[in-house]
């Protein structure tokens, strides 16, 4: 197992990238090689401080950096040497497996998409984000790479997340829900009403149209939905995570009675703190590509640079790209003789 890490978008600095990469190579002996791109000035003193010289480790040098600030494309026209591109084209090159990136989302979407090139049948990766609710997770698809989509598209996404939540978070026969203003068939614009005909005419166990209160009551193991509404979606549920957390903490500390209750009650809020753990999954894969790509947030530290590589490995060991093409083959041909119109490739 080859995997990639881009060390130098992140918030933290590349030591937190280089430290959760010292935990995964520790965690894991499957792991063959991993190569850390970056400026190697910064990357060499963050090596020796986490105490990492395994052989596994080899060090590839790019001179700059794409900023959250960069646009992605005129950044990486700008910045032909710059780490995200650099780390891309090593997967391109079949020296690695998949690649990990804390950096620009969109330098990353743009890089992969247009070096590695979408996988035979598939117009359009999306994003996947694993969103963990009270009795299961769910996958959030797209969550951000594409903000206007086509009915084949949102189509693909419950093909593709389907294939994911099955192999990667165990549901043997995910629930894939097409995310509306309401549950009925008639309900939704265009796109929606489109892309349900199409999830009805494919092998997936499609439930229809959810709700946004639908989402954390274990009706869904897939939600489907376009890039623009699934960023949302997730921001939202970051947002709301964060500051429920810090209301209940304020309420706490109001007074004594409340701080008496608060020790009483403190195991199962950090069981729950745990549980909507981000870094529990590392981060969010770019689904459809020839390569695997795993997009980490740009706060992401040590625990979660670790689970990304974890969850990398399995992404590859479980041939979710191989099963994805298969799966989009036979969807494809079930429309072409249906004859569903707006499904030949764009």
């Amino acid at each position: 197992m080859r995997i990639v890490v881009d060390v130098m978008g992140g918030d933290h600095g590349c030591g937190v990238v280089v430290e959760g990469v010292r935990q995964a190579l520790a965690a894991d002996r499957k792991i063959t090689h991993i190569y850390l791109v970056g400026r190697q000035e910064q990357i060499r003193p963050a090596l020796a401080a986490a105490r990492l010289n395994d052989p596994r480790v080899e060090v590839v040098h790019a001179s700059e950096v794409l900023s959250m600030e960069d646009k992605p494309v005129d950044g990486l026209r700008r910045k032909k040497d710059c780490s995200i591109a650099r780390a891309v084209e090593l997967v391109k090159d079949g020296k690695a497996e998949a690649m990990i990136s804390p950096g620009n989302t969109g330098g990353v979407v743009a890089a992969s998409t247009i070096k590695l090139r979408p996988l035979p049948g598939v117009d359009r990766p999306g994003i996947a984000t694993v969103i963990p609710a009270p009795d299961n997770s769910f996958v959030l698809l797209d969550s951000g790479a594409n903000v206007e989509c086509r009915p084949l598209h949102l189509a693909q996404y419950a093909i593709m997340g389907s294939v994911y939540s099955r192999e990667i978070l165990g549901y043997q026969r995910p629930r894939v829900g097409l995310l509306n203003v309401g549950t009925e068939d008639i309900k939704g614009n265009d796109l929606t009403l489109e892309a349900f005909k199409l999830c009805k005419q494919i092998d997936i166990n499609f439930v229809g149209n959810v709700e946004g209160h639908d989402l954390f009551t274990n009706r869904v193991d897939v939600v489907v939905c376009d890039g623009f509404v699934g960023n949302i979606v997730l921001k939202t549920c970051e947002g709301l995570a964060m500051g429920i957390f810090a209301w209940i903490k304020r309420e706490m500390k109001m007074n004594l009675k409340r701080r008496l209750g608060a020790l009483l009650v403190r195991g199962a809020l950090r069981a729950i703190k745990r549980r909507v753990d981000p870094d529990v999954h590392g981060g969010a894969p770019l689904l459809g590509l020839r390569g695997n790509v795993m997009i980490c947030h740009g706060s992401a530290r040590e625990h979660a640079i670790m689970n990304a590589v974890r969850v990398s490995s399995a992404t590859v060991h479980h041939h979710v790209n191989d099963l994805i093409c298969r799966e989009i083959a036979q969807a494809n041909e079930r429309l072409a003789a249906a004859k569903v119109p707006g499904t030949a490739p764009a």
